[in-house]
């Protein structure tokens, strides 16, 4: 259970210089097996699923569960947690959404349709209030790479004419340790990629196009940015990413204006000289209205970064 703590700690700078390391380009074999799935919160309060892969090809979308929140009110899904049960089909999945100003922990089983709540197993879990639209990005980074288990989480916010990264470590005893990083006010939107003992890794867009990663520190220090591309990337208002391969990144970029996503194979990340490959459009309609996310499998580590 994740619960709520209002510990503070001293807040870090934002700084530049991420030490390059070696770009790892995607092979073809291995990018053409590469897919996400997909998921989002409608208004109506249900939650979608539909399989993207990298040829790109999409699956038809899933409506289901339905009604688990009230309409209108859910909003900054972050990735959902799956972990399926092969002896009855079940799958159980975890994560966390906001509802009006509030922060709620959902979790629930799946029947084996997917697209159903089995009886009694819905729990929704108050993490706390504040939660209003300055908030424009949350993600919960949960891993265990090398073996350190670890959740930390994170929020984009607009403040007056700056912008903050703001991170929480989830203990058993509540969110401790808040942090922020500042001189974020030109980013558009974040995805994570990269998630290591000791810092998170975000691919990150500007409201001017450019492209960067953030590596954000899980302790102390600073947040590091580097550019990776300099203009193109403005028209998406949501980026979802997944492991591809050893070291690359599965990247869908959803342009809401439009209803249309674009994919793309990202290589490790190595500031400018990073690889990415477009793939093309997806064929699939993607919705303005509904927030999308990523449901992973327990245990998966992005190494993107």
């Amino acid at each position: 259970m994740i619960r709520y703590g209002r510990t503070l700690a001293a807040g870090a700078l934002l700084a530049a210089g991420l030490a390059a390391s070696p770009a790892h380009a995607a092979p073809a074999t291995t990018t053409a097996a590469c897919s996400l799935r997909l998921g989002s919160v409608t208004t109506g309060g249900d939650h979608t699923v539909q399989t993207i892969t990298a040829a790109p090809s999409a699956s038809a979308r899933t409506v289901g569960p339905k009604d688990l929140y009230p309409d209108g009110q859910a909003r900054l899904p972050t990735a959902v947690r799956t972990s399926f049960q092969p002896w009855d089909g079940l799958e159980q999945r975890e994560g966390l959404v906001v509802l009006g100003v509030r922060m709620y922990a959902t979790s629930y089983f799946a029947d084996a349709s997917g697209t159903a709540v089995v009886p009694r197993t819905l729990k929704q879990t108050l993490i706390g209030g504040g939660w209003d639209d300055l908030h424009k990005y949350v993600e919960l980074s949960h891993a265990a790479p090398g073996g350190i288990e670890r959740s930390n989480v994170y929020s984009l916010i607009n403040q007056f004419t700056d912008g903050l990264i703001a991170r929480w470590t989830v203990t058993p005893d509540g969110w401790k340790y808040y942090t922020t990083f500042a001189g974020f006010g030109a980013v558009k939107t974040m995805v994570l990629i990269g998630q290591g003992s000791t810092y998170d890794t975000f691919l990150a867009t500007t409201k001017g196009g450019a492209l960067y990663t953030v590596k954000v520190p899980t302790g102390s220090g600073k947040a590091v940015v580097t550019k990776v591309r300099t203009s193109t990337w403005q028209g998406f208002e949501t980026l979802i990413a997944e492991k591809c391969g050893n070291y690359g990144t599965l990247l869908l970029g959803i342009d809401k204006d439009t209803g249309t996503g674009y994919l793309y194979a990202v290589g490790h990340a190595d500031g400018a000289a990073t690889v990415i490959k477009g793939l093309g459009k997806v064929p699939a309609t993607f919705p303005a209205a509904d927030s999308y996310f990523r449901y992973y499998a327990g245990g998966t580590v992005l190494t993107g970064a």
